[in-house]
């Protein structure tokens, strides 16, 4: 059995009185794309941080490819961290940026590089201090996936970028993951948008995990059942459903609820309530308790992703 690229038990992190992170454990495999979801100021950062070095744990036990990750040159050389408030000197220009990107990842790919600026339409001779908000989120994501480090996070760098380029960002991860494949962590707030380019996800609120799972597990398990009011309440006490959610009018119950799998969807269908799936979003927005994320008519955007598994078939490694 391949050996989880991040494996971390009983994790606490405080800030003087303030608990960001408490007794988190959890494994992410070997190349894979987990999704870290949940609300602002649940812990995302803070354990990308301590997961990258940059914060040591409170208590509890965090490895990187096997190691204490903090102060550890023979971790960090294999680790992408990649933010929406990446800092660079003021007098830097992009073409500075991955001229000097060898010197950091190993596996940089000058190439690709090359072909990602033309994508984004960046302009590499323009100062960092001169570029819009896009086109610095665009030499995050140009560093991301061209370093192809073998752990890259991407903290949301991705939230300047317009609808197109994000699809360009989505379409480029998926593409290059498939030919390089390594472990990448995606911190995102517009699941709808990259639901489907997920394996594992994990969702974090108010400093505890209170989801990670496959993300196959997870497509699904949530629907949305209507019908009369005393049949919807008749058949979530008998299959001991978890109602996330609860809309009446008259004498029509609908139910957003978890746990839902084929013999529950049978057995509704057989009782005659309509039963509707649920998307990811909608499942981690009820379990974190509010709105978590743009829906796509917001953010303006129509996912048209694909699956790492489909897009891994026939790739070589």
């Amino acid at each position: 059995m391949t050996t989880p690229v991040i494996e971390v038990r009983d994790l606490t992190k405080r800030f003087g009185s303030m608990t960001a992170l408490e007794q988190i454990s959890l494994t992410i495999p070997t190349d894979s794309i987990t999704g870290l979801l949940g609300r602002n100021g649940a812990g995302k950062t803070t354990l990308m941080h301590v997961l990258t070095g940059q914060d040591f744990p409170t208590s509890g036990e965090v490895r990187v490819f096997g190691q204490t990750p903090a102060e550890n040159a023979a971790v960090l050389q294999h680790v992408a961290f990649i933010k929406e408030s990446q800092k660079y000197p003021d007098d830097f220009k992009p073409s500075h940026v991955f001229r000097s990107a060898p010197w950091f990842f190993e596996n940089w790919d000058a190439d690709f590089a090359a072909q990602l600026v033309e994508d984004f339409r960046l302009p590499l001779n323009r100062r960092i201090k001169k570029l819009s908000r896009g086109q610095l989120s665009a030499v995050g994501v140009i560093v991301g996936l061209a370093s192809r480090a073998p752990l890259t996070f991407f903290d949301e760098p991705y939230l300047g970028l317009d609808a197109v380029a994000r699809q360009i960002f989505y379409d480029r991860l998926l593409a290059d993951y498939a030919e390089f494949p390594r472990t990448i962590v995606l911190s995102t707030h517009l699941i709808d948008e990259v639901a489907n380019l997920l394996e594992h996800v994990v969702v974090i609120d108010q400093g505890r995990i209170i989801l990670d799972a496959p993300a196959d597990e997870l497509r699904g398990r949530a629907a949305s059942i209507v019908g009369a009011k005393a049949d919807v309440d008749a058949f979530v006490v008998r299959r001991g459903l978890d109602i996330l959610k609860r809309d009446e009018l008259g004498g029509t119950a609908s139910v957003l609820v978890d746990g839902v799998d084929e013999v529950v969807r049978a057995d509704a269908l057989n009782s005659g309530l309509q039963l509707t799936p649920v998307s990811l979003q909608q499942l981690i927005v009820r379990r974190t308790g509010g709105a978590l994320a743009q829906t796509d008519a917001e953010a303006g955007h129509s996912p048209e992703t694909r699956t790492p598994r489909r897009a891994r078939q026939g790739a070589s490694r």
